[in-house]
């Protein structure tokens, strides 16, 4: 197959709006219009739960994975580790940009793991190492998600046998999620930002 089709393909893998079909089919909820608006697990979470979330997460972290994993065993053309890096791309930004949703969507962690999970998995462990210990200290996803995506690049630099065109993938990755977390950056400057602290208090 054309690795021009396989990569539409990864976009519109990256595009399927996982939270916003599974809210609107089992609870009759635009998650657009409740929470942060964000159509991704933590805003799952924060409206319907964790039975809803998880599912969700899951989903998520296999639109980028299975891109990066099985297109490149069925493209038709060479240097499958170059396009399973596109590939990879595409479906991320598939998922922050759904065209199901007025290219709009989540914010591309769950994705950029799932991506990252089928090209580097070692580093994926470290940088959900790093999601956990913040979130547990801050009681802030947002800041487990950039202090994840700011410790990825470093670490596949430092991993053996990663080349350095994945150096630059990872990199811009990480950028990306920064990018796509600016709102919840100023949130986090002016003291604004949701925890989960906050949710129990107010509960």
């Amino acid at each position: 197959m054309s690795p021009f089709v396989l990569l539409a393909l990864a976009y519109g893998a990256g595009a399927t709006p996982t939270s916003y079909w599974l809210a609107k089919a089992v609870y009759g909820v635009d998650l657009r219009t409740k929470g942060s608006g964000n159509l991704g697990g933590t805003n799952t979470f924060r409206v319907l739960g964790w039975k809803a979330a998880v599912p969700v997460t899951l989903v998520d972290i296999g639109k980028g994975w299975l891109p990066v994993w099985y297109f490149p065993q069925i493209q038709s053309e060479a240097s499958p580790a170059t396009w399973a890096l596109a590939y990879g791309g595409a479906a991320v930004l598939g998922h922050v940009f759904s065209f199901w949703v007025g290219f709009k969507g989540g914010k591309g962690i769950a994705t950029s793991g799932g991506v990252v999970l089928g090209l580097a998995p070692v580093a994926v462990a470290v940088c959900l190492g790093v999601w956990i210990g913040a979130v547990s200290v801050t009681r802030i996803v947002s800041v487990g998600s950039l202090s994840a995506a700011l410790t990825l690049p470093v670490v596949v630099f430092l991993l053996p046998r990663e080349g350095s065109v994945m150096v630059w993938f990872t990199g811009a990755l990480s950028v990306f999620v920064v990018w796509s977390h600016r709102s919840n950056i100023r949130r986090l400057l002016r003291g604004e930002e949701s925890s989960f602290r906050k949710a129990a208090d107010s509960t």
